[in-house]
């Protein structure tokens, strides 16, 4: 998996560059798609394995062809379309694909624009690709869950079965996704009539619903900040390091109060620098006006600082080499993955040290 992620961190490299310098689909296949391949475990040079330009006629068209076919064991296991590196693939046509997937063996196809590769499946009708993707890689901003996801694809553990099931159980589960958090947002009177039903004696009348509809929604952002509470106290559990918060500043350590956003703060910074280095070796100390972000937790390695005490702003500031620091405005904490390439870049640094 070292390797594999590895492979990955520098796929991403490659991506960068390329959206700076790829202007046609050739470039993209060659600057990504065929390194992409390549991490995945296919032999890019063996035409049993890797055939570019694959020609499967469908009905009266003839002739048209599909970027690469990847084969396993002589058999057709996926089919790659490649965009070129500037186009959107929400924008993109990709009838070939539809037709292909019919005609051929494949049930994965992947289609992908250098930056993003967007992965289909027929988990709605056998044998007919489904209109949405499973799943999405974003090759340029990704978390560990998604390697994982991603790592299922490689040739080694290639298990189609697996992948249809897990690809199923995405789909159910972004379509809850997408359900629950307009609940959240708004909940609908169906879902207040549910709930109701569970926690009222009597009918769920509309004057009852409206009643009701306030103190659902309330449960749910309770419910809701909870579990982050929960994850967060786990995560921090056992870590002596980053929970001792020695003060930066000249203020007793039990003066300070560490808040929600500066842990989950924290942690975006952690998932950050868990693409270039071990995140045990990034760790947290609360002081009385920022909360600082350091590397083996010291104060001699700072990555960040994170300005969260005022009630109107909220500011990050960024060290670079000559370890000046140079603040910059958010308005929540996961604005912070805007800021990615320049914490990565201030780790790499301590690395090299």
């Amino acid at each position: 998996m070292a390797d594999f992620v590895e492979q990955i961190a520098t796929l991403a490299t490659r991506s960068k560059v390329a959206e700076r310098q790829a202007l046609t689909e050739e470039a993209t296949k060659t600057a990504v798609v065929l390194p992409f391949i390549q991490a995945l475990g296919f032999d890019v040079f063996n035409l049993e394995e890797v055939m570019p330009e694959f020609i499967a006629d469908v009905g009266l068209k003839k002739g048209e062809k599909v970027d690469f076919v990847v084969k396993i064991d002589g058999k057709i296991a996926m089919l790659i379309e490649a965009k070129p590196i500037g186009s959107r693939l929400g924008d993109t046509q990709f009838s070939q694909l539809f037709r292909y997937f019919h005609v051929t063996e494949a049930r994965l196809a992947i289609l992908t624009n250098g930056k993003e590769a967007w992965f289909f499946s027929d988990t709605d009708e056998p044998n007919k690709m489904d209109k949405k993707p499973f799943f999405k890689f974003d090759f340029q901003n990704y978390d560990n869950i998604q390697l994982q996801e991603l790592a299922r694809f490689q040739k080694g553990s290639f298990a189609i079965e697996s992948i249809i099931e897990a690809a199923s159980n995405l789909k159910y589960t972004r379509a809850a996704a997408s359900y629950l958090k307009s609940q959240l947002d708004s909940p609908d009177d169906d879902f207040v009539r549910m709930v109701g039903r569970q926690i009222h004696d009597g009918s769920i009348t509309k004057a009852v619903a409206e009643q009701l509809k306030p103190a659902i929604q309330a449960a749910l952002d309770e419910i809701i900040r909870d579990r982050i509470q929960d994850k967060l106290s786990i995560t921090f559990r056992g870590e002596p390091s980053s929970a001792k918060a020695e003060p930066t500043q000249e203020v007793e350590a039990s003066e300070l109060q560490t808040t929600d956003e500066e842990r989950e703060g924290f942690m975006i910074v952690r998932a950050i620098a868990a693409r270039v280095a071990p995140i045990e070796r990034v760790t947290m100390r609360d002081a009385k006006s920022y909360c600082a972000i350091l590397m083996d937790d010291n104060n001699r390695r700072p990555v960040c600082r994170l300005y969260f005490n005022s009630p109107t702003t909220k500011n990050i500031g960024l060290f670079g080499a000559d370890k000046v620091e140079t603040k910059f405005r958010i308005d929540k904490p996961s604005d912070l993955y805007k800021h990615s390439s320049a914490i990565e870049e201030t780790i790499k640094i301590y690395l090299e040290a």
